[in-house]
């Protein structure tokens, strides 16, 4: 029971791929043969098969074979040479079916009139490559279509005229001149356009003629080529070959009919885009192979003729572009570094025009930062005087005893000078000694004012090299009169080195000053022994100087250690709360430091470091 149905089974499966065989042997290959004039070898003709070539793939629906024949009818004329042709097509073909014919030029469409019904009597026929003519329509047989291609003589013409707007004078080089198939009744149309125009007919002249010629024509003058094959004297060129010959005797600007010409020679015009005329008939090929009849696609003209024009030969005959037939396409134009370089010139522009940007705005930053500097630095100056004028404001008490010392022995030595010098027989020596009493009692009394006013004198900030030792010892000799009214002893132990610092001399003295202020504050109210301010400076880590001012007192409490420097932070009844803070602004202007801790022995230790200056 289960073996026959196995073999059922197989019998079955064998049955299916046997159809699926004989279905995939049953679909056959579709074929398209392209008969052309000349040689596929050319560029011209080798454009056109791959256009048919590539409308064949593109269609996608079935595998499509392309055959290609040249019948080279042009270098082998008679009917011998076509009585073999159809023989060997004939025998060739015999097993390879056609199902579309696609006919390249004319020559190929005579052909086909003249042999078709012998080789393939049932195959439609795609005419490519044909002008639009009535003698051309006559060629036709039934049941076929056509794709026209055809350069139009007053089409040369309007292009010799874009390149020469003063002609007057064409010369005619090449074959199709000769024959109405291809450019027609061109002597009308030249007619209608210029009636004044000489033509010069050289289509019958041997390639030597025609080089000497146009070796020395008029300045008004342009040459209008087509296909030249042969010298006629027995030896056979490719069209681009003997074009090129020609040109290279030409003395005035040739008019070319091809897009496989431009680059080679001539200054460019009409031309016909073999590429598309190939891939237009092979278009309509795979439509008749889809199943539409050719008599129904009527025969029109294919988009296949565009103006073109060699951007050098431009150059070289001077021609303005602008006279140049709309739409005209330039080539082998050389690029302007913009047009090369577009897209990497926009980016190191974006690049360069983003960084001037950053730089601009980094400095306008710069700038209003210097400002700001110069404001607070002026701010800074002003309040600094203002604290200086305060600070002479509590001394004044101070101050006015300190004077008053010196004018009282002044005035006492003055008075007893006089009584002296009353007497009969005054003592002159002791005269001359009260008054050097005097001098001595003067000059301290104006050492006082001298000190006071340098004290607060306003100067504008200037930075400049100063003896740290020295400007200690002003500060303390300056409050040496604060300090005696308040019974505080004033110590300095300066560097045995000189130390020299670059910076504001009023403003430093300005800062080191309220720190002594603040000592003499802290020990005013303690006990004898204990009223001692000292000021040291010194080195430290060998690139730092340091001041140090250090008082007695009760020390700083911790948890305050951090706020004693912020603005109106005071632990006094009567402070403002701005001495440390601008002693603090004025140590970090100059690049430096400050900090207060509390010392091993009692009362705290304020520490200013700064910058050494250069080395001169």
């Amino acid at each position: 029971m289960i073996t026959g149905l196995v073999r059922i089974l197989i019998v079955c499966l064998l049955a299916s791929l046997s159809r699926e065989c004989i279905a995939a042997d049953g679909k056959r290959q579709r074929s398209i043969l392209v008969l052309e004039d000349a040689d596929f070898r050319s560029p011209f003709y080798s454009e056109i098969f791959a256009g048919i070539r590539t409308a064949a793939k593109q269609s996608g629906r079935s595998p499509t074979v392309t055959y290609g024949e040249s019948l080279d009818l042009a270098r082998f004329p008679g009917p011998d040479y076509e009585e073999s042709l159809v023989g060997h097509l004939r025998t060739k073909y015999a097993q390879r079916p056609i199902d579309v014919i696609v006919s390249i030029g004319v020559a190929s469409a005579k052909f086909l009139q003249r042999r078709k019904q012998e080789i393939w009597p049932g195959a439609p026929v795609v005419y490519g490559f044909v002008p639009d003519l009535p003698e051309t329509r006559a060629l036709f047989l039934p049941d076929t279509t056509a794709v026209f291609a055809r350069i139009r003589p007053a089409q040369l013409l309007m292009a010799a005229r874009a390149v020469v707007p003063d002609l007057n004078r064409v010369v005619l080089v090449g074959e199709a001149w000769k024959n109405p198939l291809t450019y027609g009744q061109w002597k009308q149309d030249f007619a209608a356009a210029m009636p004044d125009l000489e033509v010069t007919d050289l289509s019958g002249a041997t390639l030597r003629e025609v080089r000497d010629h146009v070796g020395s024509l008029p300045a008004r003058s342009a040459i209008l080529t087509s296909a030249m094959y042969s010298d006629g004297e027995g030896t056979y060129y490719s069209p681009a070959s003997a074009l090129a010959r020609v040109a290279e005797k030409a003395n005035r600007p040739i008019i070319i009919t091809s897009d496989t010409f431009i680059g080679r020679s001539g200054v460019g015009g009409f031309l016909l885009l073999p590429e598309m005329i190939g891939r237009e008939a092979g278009e309509v090929a795979m439509r008749i192979l889809d199943g539409e009849a050719p008599s129904s696609i009527v025969p029109f003209g294919g988009d296949n003729v565009k103006p073109i024009f060699d951007w050098r030969e431009l150059r070289r005959w001077n021609v303005d572009e602008a006279n140049l037939p709309s739409g005209s396409e330039i080539r082998f134009r050389q690029q302007t570094f913009w047009e090369q370089y577009h897209w990497h010139a926009t980016i190191v522009a974006s690049v360069v025009l983003l960084q001037a940007l950053m730089i601009a705005i980094l400095l306008r930053e710069r700038r209003l930062r210097f400002v700001a500097e110069v404001e607070a630095r002026q701010r800074m100056s002003e309040l600094a005087h203002m604290n200086r004028r305060a600070t002479a404001g509590e001394m004044s008490v101070s101050l006015a005893h300190e004077l008053n010392q010196p004018l009282a022995a002044i005035l006492i030595n003055a008075e007893s000078a006089q009584q002296i010098l009353l007497s009969p027989a005054p003592d002159l020596d002791e005269v001359r000694d009260i008054l050097d009493h005097i001098c001595r009692d003067d000059q301290r009394a104006a050492e006082v004012i001298r000190r006071l006013r340098a004290f607060l004198k306003r100067e504008p900030t200037e930075r400049r090299e100063l003896d740290l030792n020295t400007m200690v010892g002003e500060v303390f000799r300056f409050l040496s009169v604060q300090a005696l009214t308040h019974d505080v002893e004033l110590v300095t132990e300066p560097s045995a080195a000189e130390i020299r610092v670059k910076a504001d001399n009023i403003q430093l003295q300005q800062a080191i000053l309220n720190l002594v202020v603040n000592g003499i504050d802290a020990v005013a109210h303690l006990p004898d022994k204990r009223r001692r301010v000292i000021g040291r400076t010194g080195l430290a880590d060998g690139n730092q100087a340091l001041v140090s001012i250090a008082d007695t007192g009760d020390g700083i409490l911790a948890e305050r250690a951090t706020e004693i420097f912020k603005p109106f932070f005071t632990t006094k009844a009567q402070g403002m709360g701005i001495g440390l803070s601008i002693a603090h602004t004025i140590v970090e202007a100059h690049g430096g430091r400050i900090w207060a801790e509390n010392a091993p022995s009692g009362g705290a230790v304020f520490h200013v470091s700064l910058p050494l200056a250069a080395p001169r």
